[in-house]
């Protein structure tokens, strides 16, 4: 019975370690998948600034050419 045993016992350690390696590949994975949401939310984030800046920059030009026409007059 010695034999079944250790056979039993190396079929236990190979999948307990199958499935610690299952386990950390999902890991990774998930830490890849958190990592690419935040570099989206990074470049939403970076877009959403681009925007509120050229929204700036168009009302200082707009009402640059509207101190214009005050100053003509």
């Amino acid at each position: 019975m010695g034999f079944i045993d250790d056979a039993k016992d190396a079929v236990d350690a190979t999948g307990k370690k199958i499935g610690r390696a299952v386990d950390d590949a999902k890991d990774r994975i998930e830490d890849k998948v958190d990592e690419g949401k935040a570099d989206a939310k990074v470049k939403h984030a970076e877009a959403e600034v681009r925007q509120a800046e050229a929204e700036r920059d168009t009302t200082e030009a707009k009402n640059d050419y509207k101190a214009t026409l005050r100053d003509d007059n």
